[in-house]
């Protein structure tokens, strides 16, 4: 069994393990593992297997109090993986950290109703409120966008809010697209949701080089001052928002694009679910709101 196997088999084993009651929001502040402790643990466990890669995309407090947080990607894996390090600093628990209680995603989704503040379709006060945090480089999101797009058409009566949490380790003009992105939104929400699609259709065809120009160009697709919306983006102001945007999605545990949330229910694999079970998920929660447990 090579490393990544095993990487694989015990991230879902604790996963189903570490169902424990959860803080909402990072706990205390806990001595974090340095960069160079990670790569010495990385190298030590799978150092003997040349072909097992690795890359650290961040190490933080976990929403797991008084334990340190650590999200790797191992090889070309699309999904990351976290370790949670223990209070001693001499063990780590790999897998996933799941809410537990009789309304496990209650606290999340109170917390979303308050702080989700993205552009949004469908209506306020609906039964059934999608969060989704996207990267509008990000080639799973905008696969996962068709089938957010089919759900919306599927229920109108559901709610999608949009936050954005650009994965500035590997997608270099993701940023400068979130950025885009919130000032087209401040000239309307319509020309907002034109501009994302318009990102996700021609995403292949965006460089780190012309990223400017064409978000420009796209900006400007969607109805909106191109050259505006390019000075609105490069101000301090707009870039604090997504800044913003991405330390929210941290502290609700966000560490991959796309990460959705139904009604505070966190679901980060959209892409390898059939849409049938989505469907379920939404009709479920709809039955849910109708019984009053919501």
């Amino acid at each position: 069994m090579n490393g990544l196997t095993k990487l694989a088999l015990w991230g879902a084993l604790l996963a189903a393990l570490m169902q424990t009651g959860l803080a909402e929001s990072p706990g205390p502040a806990v001595p974090l593992p340095t960069r160079d402790m990670v790569q010495s643990f990385m190298r030590r466990m799978f150092g003997y297997d040349p072909a097992v890669t690795w890359q650290i995309l961040e190490i933080r407090p976990s929403i797991v109090p008084n334990m340190a947080e650590i999200v790797v990607r191992v090889g070309n894996q699309p999904l990351s993986t976290r370790l949670y390090v223990t209070p001693d600093g001499n063990h780590a628990i790999i897998g996933d950290a799941v809410p537990f209680g009789a309304d496990p995603f209650a606290p999340t989704r109170a917390r979303l109703e308050r702080e989700a503040r993205g552009p949004a379709r469908g209506p306020a006060g609906a039964a059934v409120t999608m969060v989704v945090f996207e990267d509008l480089q990000c080639p799973h999101c905008r696969e996962a966008h068709l089938l957010l797009e089919k759900l919306l058409a599927d229920y109108p009566d559901i709610r999608l809010v949009f936050q954005h949490y650009p994965l500035t380790e590997v997608h270099k003009w993701a940023f400068q697209a979130a950025a885009f992105a919130e000032c087209v939104a401040l000239e309307g929400n319509a020309a907002f949701w034109k501009f994302v699609q318009a990102v996700f259709d021609h995403q292949t065809e965006i460089t780190e080089d012309n990223a400017r120009a064409r978000l420009a160009a796209y900006a400007m697709s969607a109805g909106t001052d191109g050259a505006s919306v390019r000075a609105c983006a490069s101000s301090g102001p707009v870039s604090a928002r997504v800044n913003q945007s991405l330390e929210f999605g941290r502290s609700l545990g966000v560490s991959s694009t796309p990460t959705l949330f139904i009604n505070g229910r966190k679901v980060t694999q959209v892409n390898g679910i059939p849409y049938e079970r989505l469907k379920a998920l939404v009709e479920f929660e709809i039955r849910q709101g109708k019984q009053g447990g919501k």
